[in-house]
């Protein structure tokens, strides 16, 4: 008989199942039977353990495992009866029977059970005429290429000791106390606020812009004391927002020394004959790749936005915090990895909930996008993307291969095909806004 699904909320329902306690007792017996043929025990001939002293070891959890396997049979039948989907695991409660006994006695009566359990939500797609989608543009060119190799000059630059006021690109080497500057911690020196010979480069963002500030135009030997106020999102809750006094003495201060553009530097960046020219070209064409990786990325953000924005559907909580728990594992596994002490670190679920409802309703709304619209990955274009992928390196073949030898890496692959589908979906619809946007920002670099 068909079971009676109550709906609780749109997308909450519950179910009453009932699992006969003779068909539980007759799985038992047929397990432990089974178990019997070839349970080996000191004493008896293999096959030849009494079904008694079987059930002594073994009753309680075949029993549990026949409880578990039933009543997952009827559940399942109770939802593909209804052709209902269901998101997430069902929550389990046993009922009580009219007599009031527990349902647990499963030696006289049948067992009852309600199934709490989401459903998938009706998906319908918005309409994308009105929404429109900035796509950014980024030309490269000699002054871009520039950039780059100052970049890259300075990242392999050399120091020396400097006898004048530092400024930015600096390097500088403090020793810094910090205090409270009021409340009842007032003088006192707080957490992390302390170091000795603490080394790094003006105007590369790793300070505040008021510390570094405070800095600047001082000289060797020299020490000031300044007030400072943290922000009130600061990482550090106990510091958020709050006023503090910093002693700073400048121990050295060292002014980078760039190499020159030259065949020597052609060399250490794998140019073998030191050909300059033959340099640049290698750089432009690694920035061509990078910035038009980068420009999709803006660009399919803008598009996942806008398909968010024109369609409104509740999402699963059960989804939701599965999502939380993910986000949670991965943001502590990448604590860790930067060397922090995260292991039993608190980190609250509701600081990823806004995260997770976003990704959870994303998800659900590519899948039908992609059902409806059939914009699967297809062969081909998943091998175009390996090909993409490999000319970034110096052996694209090998990085060809190695893609194409495990079915994992290929899956991930997929995804993007299947986003990038649904990208150029939106873009076909949608209102498109080409952007300029500053190469600088673009590539995350600190402007001068």
């Amino acid at each position: 008989m068909q079971q009676t699904i109550q709906s609780l909320s749109a997308l909450e329902r519950r179910v009453d199942l009932t699992v006969p306690a003779a068909a539980i007792e007759q799985e038992v017996k047929t397990r432990l039977a089974k178990l019997a043929r070839d349970m080996k025990m000191p004493g008896f001939r293999p096959g030849k353990v009494p079904i008694k002293m079987v059930a002594q070891t073994y009753g309680a959890q075949v029993q549990a495992e026949v409880l578990n396997d039933k009543v997952g049979e009827a559940f399942n039948s109770a939802v593909t009866a209804s052709n209902l989907k269901v998101a997430g695991r069902p929550r389990l409660e046993a009922r009580t029977v009219d007599d009031g006994d527990a349902t647990s006695d499963q030696s006289s009566k049948d067992l009852t059970f309600s199934a709490t359990f989401e459903i998938y939500p009706e998906i319908s797609i918005g309409d994308l005429s009105g929404a429109s989608v900035q796509r950014a543009t980024c030309p490269i060119g000699e002054a871009e290429i520039d950039r780059t190799l100052q970049i890259m000059r300075t990242q392999r630059a050399t120091f020396e000791d400097v006898q004048r006021p530092a400024k930015d690109d600096d390097a500088v080497t403090i020793d810094f106390k910090g205090t409270h500057a009021a409340g009842e911690n007032a003088g006192q020196p707080f957490e992390g606020g302390s170091a000795n010979d603490f080394k790094f480069t003006l105007g590369d963002g790793r300070m505040l812009p008021k510390f570094e500030s405070a800095l600047r135009g001082m000289s060797t030997g020299q020490s000031n004391t300044f007030a400072l106020t943290f922000p009130a999102d600061y990482g550090a809750q106990a510091l958020a927002g709050k006023a503090v006094t910093f002693e700073v003495t400048v121990k050295q201060v060292q002014q980078p020394l760039l190499a020159p553009i030259d065949a020597e530097f052609a060399r250490s960046l794998g140019v073998a004959d030191g050909d300059v020219a033959k340099m640049r070209t290698e750089i432009k064409n690694n920035l061509g790749r990078e910035v038009a990786s980068r420009l999709k990325a803006r660009t399919k953000d803008q598009a996942m936005a806008a398909l968010l924005a024109t369609s409104s559907f509740e999402v699963p909580k059960s989804l939701v915090e599965s999502e939380k728990q993910r986000l949670a594992e991965s943001a502590r596994s990448d604590l860790i990895a930067r060397g922090m002490a995260a292991k039993d670190a608190p980190l609250p679920l509701d600081l990823f909930a806004a995260e997770a409802e976003r990704r959870v309703r994303l998800g659900l709304l590519l899948g039908e996008v992609v059902r409806v619209n059939n914009l699967q990955s297809r062969p081909d274009q998943i091998r175009k993307l390996v090909e993409e992928i490999a000319q970034s390196y110096e052996k694209p073949q090998d990085v060809i291969n190695w893609y194409l030898s495990d079915r994992k890496r290929l899956a991930d692959l997929e995804t993007v095909v299947l986003e990038d589908n649904v990208t150029n979906w939106v873009l076909q619809r949608a209102k498109v806004v080409d952007t300029p946007i500053e190469f600088d920002e673009l590539m995350g670099h600190r402007r001068k």
